[in-house]
């Protein structure tokens, strides 16, 4: 799957088997990282990742549902793309679970190219719908999003009375 958007081309190929397992290790360090920067105890972060890792894995790789890309512009690495179909929810449903740009790379539209790679991936599949959660900090990825036409479902709030 190619996406050109403002005249930044990237291609979706899928992620070797042979690299997955440590793949998801570093995205689960990275999450991991980013759930206690929006304030979830070390027991929460334990907690959601058991979880997601008992739903979306088996034998430690992904389920039949999960789709891994690298992201590709003139065949150079420039990020990754996890998608999911999510056959519990409403049929064509489809989930960004992480999308990554490698830090030499920000800022040139490699994210907007790879959001709009994953759309016409999922319309490729059949899908119809794509949706995604952003860590409330992450206001550059926010901003993308929203200016791509994704709109808040819900957004979730607390305050540290410690």
């Amino acid at each position: 799957m190619t996406s050109r958007e403002n005249a930044v081309v990237v291609r979706l190929v899928a992620k070797p088997t042979s690299e997955l397992v440590a793949w998801f290790e570093e995205t689960w360090v990275g999450y991991a990282e980013d759930l206690a920067r929006a304030g979830f105890t070390p027991e929460e972060v334990e907690q959601n990742i058991a979880r997601n890792t008992a739903a979306l894995f088996v034998d430690g790789l992904p389920n039949d549902e999960q789709r891994v890309f690298d992201v590709l512009h003139d065949d150079v690495v420039v990020g990754s793309l996890w998608l999911a179909e999510r056959r519990e929810a409403s049929a064509g449903e489809w989930y960004v679970y992480d999308i990554v740009v490698d830090e030499a790379f920000r800022g040139r539209g490699y994210g907007r190219a790879t959001m709009s790679a994953a759309e016409e991936y999922v319309r490729a599949q059949g899908g119809t719908r794509l949706g995604l959660n952003v860590f409330g900090f992450n206001t550059v990825a926010r901003g993308l999003y929203e200016s791509m036409g994704y709109v808040a479902m819900a957004i979730a709030m607390r305050k540290d009375l410690a």
